[in-house]
């Protein structure tokens, strides 16, 4: 089978041209500034720009913030869109003091309207209970963990920095990822990430992909194939995949997972090279995708979906979803056309009913 990991394509590619043009706020509290400048540097060199907040000037220039506004301008929108139109970062000197840095960062964002706000940490980012680190949070699931630390937090002794975290949030920034000065380049460039993404909802929106999300989806197809989730694909497969996928998206943003419906003849498709990132496994990912697809195969006018696994987790899964096991045999034929007959031998294979869209109602 042919290589489908789509040719200089590169996850760190794909996050600064998703930078291009947009203007995040990064707060250094201080430390390890190489890291962080190399980072900004590489936002810079990518057509993204930052407003770094640091207690003190010497930060800042290690940070290469040399263009500095003043955070109590009342002028502050139109002075630091003026900075950034001739440089890629802007300084701005807020207090030393964590909480206070947090207040005053939450209120610089919420003026300026940052599509994102990061907050570095030497501590990386949320643990739960168990030492995990949790690596996507939404707002009602970061107000659950402060409502009760003891019971779901690693620790108390960043309590505080969370409870400022959700009050940004509830301020109306759309997102904020704490890590480590030595974490940002994951934290930003990967899909996986090192430290804890937390966004305002958990809201998630799933849509049939287009040409401009092709590179991702390619990548983590290829990924789904490395970790034997996934059949390996020729070129001309995955362009058929490509052509009837689709993303879920957190915050309109953030690829979390996808799918395809593929046709079976007239009447069945095939939910296939279903994925989801490990960083949004647990947020509902994987059923918002099936239902997507079953709408999908309604609107066509399929009588039913199968789906085909090797891994008995992912069976458990579709049969949680509505689907039930059937012999290999009751797919349309057409599915065996060319197929492994070892990889076929180990299949588990699903199927899903679709009702007549003229008898759902409204």
């Amino acid at each position: 089978m042919g290589e489908t990991r789509p040719a200089g394509f590169s996850e760190r590619e794909f996050y600064l041209r998703e930078f291009r043009g947009r203007t995040l706020l990064l707060v250094h509290p201080g430390g390890d500034e190489a890291s962080v400048a190399a980072v900004l540097d590489a936002l810079a060199a990518g057509g993204g720009r930052a407003v770094v907040a640091a207690s003190d000037t010497a930060s800042l220039d290690a940070l290469g913030a040399r263009v500095r506004v003043d955070p109590a301008d009342p002028r502050l929108e139109g002075e630091v869109w003026r900075a950034l139109c001739s440089a890629s970062r802007v300084g701005i000197v807020l207090p030393a003091q964590a909480q206070g840095l947090a207040r005053a960062a939450r209120t610089v964002a919420a003026r300026l309207g940052v599509f994102k706000l990061v907050w570095i940490d030497p501590g990386g980012g949320l643990r739960a209970r168990s030492g995990r680190r949790e690596s996507f949070v939404h707002g009602d699931a970061l107000a659950r963990f402060v409502r009760h630390p003891d019971v779901h937090l690693a620790g108390r002794e960043r309590l505080a920095l969370w409870r400022e975290i959700g009050a940004m949030l509830d301020a109306g920034i759309p997102a904020v990822n704490v890590c480590s000065a030595s974490e940002l380049d994951a934290e930003l460039f990967t899909y996986a990430g090192e430290g804890t993404l937390f966004t305002r909802d958990r809201y998630i929106h799933v849509r049939r992909l287009t040409i401009d999300d092709f590179d991702a989806a390619s990548d983590l197809i290829a990924r789904g194939v490395d970790e034997g989730y996934l059949a390996p694909r020729t070129p001309a497969q995955l362009d058929q995949v490509l052509a009837g996928g689709f993303g879920a998206f957190i915050e309109e943003r953030h690829l979390a997972g996808l799918g395809s419906l593929l046709p079976l003849g007239a009447a069945a498709g095939e939910v296939s090279s279903l994925y989801t990132l490990t960083r949004f496994l647990g947020e509902g990912i994987g059923p918002y995708l099936v239902e997507f697809a079953c709408a999908r195969a309604c609107a066509l006018g399929y009588r039913e979906v199968f789906a085909c696994t090797t891994s008995d987790r992912v069976g458990a899964f579709f049969g949680r979803n509505g689907f039930e096991r059937v012999p290999a045999a009751a797919l349309p034929s057409q599915k065996w056309d060319g197929y492994d007959p070892e990889r076929r031998r180990r299949l588990q294979c699903h199927r899903r009913s679709i009702p007549d869209r003229h008898s759902i109602p409204g």
